[in-house]
């Protein structure tokens, strides 16, 4: 059975790939998803329609850029968006609040994203039970929020879906900082050293007052992590210089201590903000797709 299993995923995942080079997506930019006031929008990828009576798994795609910066329009976010639509899932790439007093409100803008997708689940054919989070750097720090904070109140935000949960299967995170307290830095390759002061322009989107400033541990994923949380998927290059990688190993030791299903992926001569192919504007040697997809697989599918 389990090699039939394996066979399956592996021959839906070839299917999957194949489609990729001949896409059937359909990119809706610019709609609009939080209250009527707020500038921010999103970019919807929608897939092939289903057959009948089926309906779709959905991904939210959260940009980085260190909390002050980034768009939903990155090449990235076009790059990872299209994978996941030619592969069955209605994917998003959002905007959110950026800059000084970001937080928490960019954490219910991207809760707010994957509430959209619930309240138009019969719009766009989303099953809303199958419902995933991924993201890249500032952005894999929030899905990790998004994760790990459902159904906690003061993380959820009161409008504009009333009453839809933000409650997410699986998560993607791809070189976010876990824990805000404990980030090093790096030589030119890499290689973690000392403990690294906060940037200011982080410090300012969190309204901390220092290093220490509690918000810090509120606002970090690995505070949160418990046995119920969701499944997730670490991606992080071994050649980081912004988000040293033993984010991802402080993580996972966390992960394992609480008993999480997760995956951790570093990946040797990589830097920071890399996709599932490219790095800097260069296919990487190794593609992450297959190892991405099969995830999903297993958790949405």
């Amino acid at each position: 059975m389990t090699r039939l299993i394996f066979a399956l995923l592996t021959s839906s995942l070839a299917i999957a790939l194949q489609a990729a080079d001949s896409s059937s997506v359909r990119v809706t930019s610019d709609v609009s998803f939080l209250a009527p006031d707020r500038v921010e929008k999103l970019d919807l990828y929608l897939p092939a329609p289903p057959t009948a009576g089926k309906l779709s798994p959905a991904v939210v795609w959260i940009h980085g850029g260190g909390w002050a910066g980034g768009t939903k329009n990155e090449a990235r976010a076009k790059e990872i968006c299209t994978t996941l639509a030619n592969a069955g899932y209605v994917a998003v790439s959002v905007d959110y609040k950026l800059g000084n007093g970001a937080w928490p409100t960019n954490l219910f803008d991207c809760k707010n994203a994957v509430r959209f997708l619930r309240a138009h689940a019969d719009e766009y054919h989303v099953d809303p039970e199958r419902i995933g989070v991924a993201g890249g750097s500032a952005g894999g720090h929030l899905a990790l929020m998004v994760g790990f904070t459902a159904g906690k109140k003061e993380f959820e935000p009161r409008a504009p879906y009333p009453g839809v949960s933000s409650a997410v299967r699986c998560v993607i995170d791809m070189y976010g900082p876990a824990d805000l307290l404990t980030r090093r830095l790096t030589d030119d390759k890499g290689n973690p050293g000392d403990p690294r002061p906060q940037p200011e322009t982080a410090l300012r989107a969190f309204g901390a007052a220092s290093d220490k400033d509690p918000v810090l541990r509120i606002a970090s994923p690995v505070t949160h992590v418990a046995k119920n949380s969701p499944p997730v998927l670490i991606l992080h290059g071994r050649a980081d210089t912004t988000v040293d990688y033993t984010q991802s190993e402080e993580l996972n030791r966390t992960l394992q201590q609480h008993g999480v299903p997760h995956e951790l992926v570093l990946i040797d001569g990589v830097g920071h903000t890399f996709a599932f192919e490219t790095w800097g504007k260069k296919k990487m040697d190794r593609d992450l797709r297959p190892i991405a997809l099969q995830f999903l697989a297993k958790h949405l599918k």
